[in-house]
C-alpha cells in the first residue's frame, strides 16, 4: 500500500511538471514573437518616409509683406497661398489681397509677398519704379533678376517663368502667365503694362 501511494504521488508530480511545462511553454512562446515581430514592421516603413516624406511632406515658403509676423514657415505639402498667410497672422488692413492669388498651390522655396494698399509696383526697385511702364520687361528675354524685379514675382516664380517659356516656347500673350504656378488673374493684371510678350 505505501509503495502504491508513493508511485501514484510520484506519477502525479510528474504529470503536474509536464503539464506546468507545456502550459509555461505557451504561455512564454507567444512572447518571444510578438516582441519580435514590431522590429520588423517598424523597419519595413522605416526607408520610406527618409526620401518621400522628406520631399512630398512639407514646403517651406517665405511669407513677406503686409502680413503680421512674415517670415520662414513650413507647411504640409499641398498648402495654399491662403494657408501661407494664415500661418503668418494674416493679413494686416493694409494688405491688397486683391493682387494675390490666395489659392494658388506652394511651391518649396517659394516667395509669398502680400503687397500693401498704395505701395510702388516696384517698391524695392527704386530706379525701375519709373522706368516700368516706359520699359517693359520682355518675357520671352528677361533674365531671372529681371523677372524677380517685377512686383509680386519672387526668385521661385521666375525660374517657373523661364521654365515655362523654356518647355513651350515663346509666350505669345501676359494671359499665358496664368499657367505659372503661382500667377493668377489678379497678379497678372497688376503686371499689365509691365511685361510685353
Amino acid at each position: 500500500m505505501p509503495f502504491s501511494l508513493t508511485r501514484t504521488r510520484a506519477l502525479v508530480l510528474a504529470l503536474c511538471a509536464v503539464a506546468l511545462v507545456l502550459v509555461g511553454g505557451r504561455v512564454l512562446r507567444p512572447a518571444a514573437p510578438r516582441g519580435a515581430a514590431p522590429p520588423l514592421i517598424r523597419a519595413t516603413p522605416a526607408p520610406a518616409p527618409g526620401g518621400a516624406a522628406r520631399s512630398a511632406g512639407f514646403v517651406v515658403v517665405d511669407v513677406a509683406g503686409a502680413v503680421r509676423r512674415a517670415g520662414l514657415y513650413r507647411l504640409p505639402h499641398g498648402s495654399r497661398i491662403a494657408d501661407a498667410i494664415a500661418r503668418a497672422g494674416g493679413a494686416t488692413r493694409r494688405a491688397e489681397l486683391d493682387l494675390v492669388n490666395l489659392a494658388a498651390p506652394l511651391a518649396d522655396g517659394e516667395q509669398v509677398l502680400v503687397p500693401a494698399r498704395g505701395a510702388s509696383p516696384a517698391g524695392a526697385g527704386g530706379a525701375s519704379g519709373p522706368s516700368g511702364p516706359t520699359a517693359p520687361v520682355d518675357l520671352n528675354s528677361a533674365t531671372a533678376e529681371q523677372l524677380d524685379a517685377l512686383p509680386g514675382i519672387g526668385p521661385v516664380t521666375a525660374e517657373k517663368i523661364i521654365d515655362y517659356r523654356q518647355a513651350h516656347g515663346p509666350f505669345t500673350s501676359v494671359d499665358e502667365l496664368d499657367a505659372i504656378p503661382g500667377i493668377g488673374p489678379a497678379r497678372i493684371e497688376n503686371l499689365r503694362g509691365l511685361v510685353i510678350p
